[in-house]
């Protein structure tokens, strides 16, 4: 494995490549909205959820977001919370914006497993993101009884507003227009994951990016990815990379940055804060 050598030596050949190559092909995992400033824990969790905290100890937000509340009218003000302040809210620092600003002119694709919406609301073309995982803004049927996903910020943001003593009113609980049954979240905890036709068709957007640049000289960008889901973004990304001897990966990872020996040479490692290095770069 390659780790970070020379910091400014490798923020000038990311530079490089980043106004060099063909297309660029950005992965984005939960560092790159945490250097924005999407904090689940500290400060933000004190700040919007301390009634929680204080009755169910919780120690993160996203461990709120597993817990089995007694009713539904409780679990949607939690959640409710959770979507307005982690999608609809503006926290970015402009983190996102300075990686669009990088690469707004150049033949992108981005895929993430992140859920929170940043790339569209920082100026990135919707119809080159691939959220695999989900979006805090749709919701499903809990069943599912059909594979479509539904806008919630109306409701949500009424939900976040008009709730009281950790309740949400009961006439905004959400249920299948369909069957009848509670809605979730459209996020990818298990089989229920409704993958809807907005989804496989970013999906084949994405594969179709990656065949039109096969061979050509790719950048692949990755951003705070970690290793809970490395066979999204991470492995293939190592895979088309040593593929194509015209590609070049790059790791942008506060104390994670690295890259097999087998691509080392081709390979861009760089060990701090994101947001610091965009901006050495912008």
């Amino acid at each position: 494995m390659k780790f970070t050598k020379d910091y400014s030596a490798e923020i000038d050949r990311l530079k490089k490549e980043i106004q060099t190559a063909d297309a660029i092909v950005i992965g984005a995992g939960a560092g790159l909205s945490t250097a924005a400033g999407f904090t689940y824990s500290g400060e933000r969790l004190q700040k919007y959820f301390a009634d929680f905290v204080e009755k169910y100890g919780f120690h993160d937000m996203y461990s709120g977001g597993f817990y089995p509340f007694p009713t539904p009218e409780e679990q949607w003000a939690y959640w409710s919370r959770y979507i307005y302040i982690n999608r609809y809210m503006d926290v970015d620092n402009g983190t996102y914006k300075r990686l669009f600003e990088l690469v707004k002119d150049k033949d992108y694709f981005v895929i993430t497993t992140n859920v929170d919406h940043q790339f569209q609301k920082a100026g990135f073309d919707k119809h080159r993101l691939f959220y695999t995982q989900g979006d805090y803004g749709l919701w499903q049927c809990s069943e599912p009884c059909h594979q479509k996903t539904y806008d919630n910020e109306e409701t949500v943001r009424a939900m976040f507003e008009t709730q009281k003593d950790m309740r949400v009113p009961s006439e905004l609980v959400p249920h299948c227009p369909v069957c009848g049954k509670p809605m979730s979240m459209n996020l990818r905890a298990d089989d229920t994951f409704v993958e809807d036709e907005g989804w496989h068709r970013a999906g084949e957007r994405y594969d179709e990016f990656l065949r039109r640049h096969d061979g050509l000289h790719i950048l692949f960008l990755e951003l705070g990815v970690g290793m809970n889901t490395p066979v999204i973004i991470k492995y293939p990304f190592w895979k088309m990379t040593y593929a194509n001897p015209k590609a070049v990966y790059a790791c942008l990872n506060f104390g994670e940055a690295y890259a097999p020996d087998e691509i080392s040479e081709r390979s861009i490692c760089i060990n701090g804060d994101i947001r610091e290095v965009l901006n050495a770069l912008v």
